[in-house]
């Protein structure tokens, strides 16, 4: 009797402290604000498809968070979405000829601006457009993709 008390007992403890550590990942990893600037500036960028890019989703550099998406909008004229998002204003080096893409942090993680710098002696500033893009890399659209077509074109036995 003594024996499944404490077995009992045991179990409970560590189903509690298992619960206990994924609501501490789950605090730790999701809503992280590690973005805080005082003073920012707004740019813009156009893309075909956003995936699932969401408001408050970093932007960084050489792998530096320098900047949060503020808002996602869709043109209909252009049929594009209009991504806003504002950088720190100690970053205001950046050429007015960077590339932007929507990268994915890890296999599955969610996704983020990444900003490559180029080579303008003009720089980004508040209202600016980046011209250069990428859009997102569908995972679904690959696979089907690949599961639909599995030879390239012309490739026949």
């Amino acid at each position: 009797m003594q024996q499944t008390r404490t077995m009992e007992l045991g179990t409970g403890l560590f189903v509690l402290l298992g619960i206990g550590a994924l609501f501490f990942l789950t605090t730790q990893t999701t809503g992280r604000n590690d973005f805080d600037a005082d003073e920012t500036f707004a740019v813009q960028a156009r893309f075909e498809n956003i995936g699932s890019l969401k408001t408050r989703a970093p932007v960084s550099m050489s792998g530096v968070t320098i900047g949060r998406v503020t808002d996602i909008q869709f043109d209909p004229v252009s049929l594009e979405a209009v991504v806003t998002f504002v950088i720190d204003s100690k970053y205001d080096q950046i050429p007015d000829d960077s590339d932007a893409s929507i990268l994915t942090a890890g296999l599955l993680g969610s996704q983020y601006i990444g900003l490559q710098p180029g080579g303008s002696s003009f720089f980004l500033e508040q209202g600016s457009e980046i011209l250069y893009t990428q859009s997102a890399i569908v995972l679904e659209n690959i696979i089907g993709k690949f599961l639909v077509g599995g030879r390239p074109e012309g490739d026949e036995e």
